[in-house]
């Protein structure tokens, strides 16, 4: 093995330790969480060293790199950085999940691609605790809104909820909130049952309040390059 496959091979074992602990603690089975390898900005390479570890799922934040990774790596891809109206024929063409949707028109459009290239994409509504614009996401009383308008889609499949947590809340509030979200959502949603919430800094708080994706780059791949 080279340098990076043993160092990535290690990382990615005390993640996987972290992540079973932390489920075994919760009263959680190891098999209900879905681990994501963010590879935003790492090469293709890395992302063939972890699917050779076994890893499964990828995360991109930038569609250029979902097109291109994806290529050259089999697996199940993620899409969760900002939506670009735009850019959403690209991104169906390679993602199977998108956790970052929280436009009705963007979901409508999503599903009028999707059903015209024959593909069924997963969706995740992208929730926001605090309403900050930059972050994007909904708040909790637009959220069931959001979804009824786009629950019956074609093509679409309404999977669940993420949330990025504000950086300025504590992590036991955050996550104790967002559960609290997710939980009411499954009262009209009840086939809703993903959340995606957690990362590198917080996952195993996050696995305690329900998470079910875990997005997780840096503590796997290490000290993120540069890309101006």
């Amino acid at each position: 093995m080279s340098s990076r496959e043993i160092e990535i091979a290690t990382e990615l074992a005390a993640v996987e330790s972290q992540i079973a602990a932390a489920a075994a603690k919760a009263g959680r089975d190891r098999s209900e969480i879905t681990l994501i390898a963010v590879t935003k900005t790492y090469p293709a390479s890395d992302v063939e060293i972890l699917r050779n570890l076994g890893v499964q799922n990828f995360g991109e934040n930038r569609n250029e790199e979902g097109v291109a990774k994806s290529a050259q790596v089999s697996g199940t891809w993620h899409f969760q950085g900002q939506v670009q109206s735009r850019k959403l024929r690209d991104i169906a063409g390679w993602a199977s999940f998108i956790h970052s949707l929280d436009s009705a028109e963007h979901v409508e459009k999503l599903s009028r691609i999707a059903t015209e290239v024959g593909r069924e994409i997963s969706i995740f509504l992208q929730l926001s605790l605090d309403g900050a614009p930059d972050r994007g996401g909904v708040i909790k009383p637009e959220l069931m809104a959001l979804a009824d308008s786009v629950a019956n889609l074609p093509q679409i499949k309404l999977v669940g909820l993420m949330c990025v947590p504000p950086v300025e809340y504590e992590h036991e509030r955050a996550f104790s909130e967002i559960a609290e979200i997710h939980e009411g959502f499954l009262t009209n949603y009840p086939a809703a049952t993903f959340l995606s919430a957690g990362m590198s800094s917080d996952y195993q708080i996050a696995i305690s309040h329900g998470a079910t994706h875990l997005r997780i780059g840096s503590q796997i791949l290490g000290s993120r390059p540069y890309h101006p």
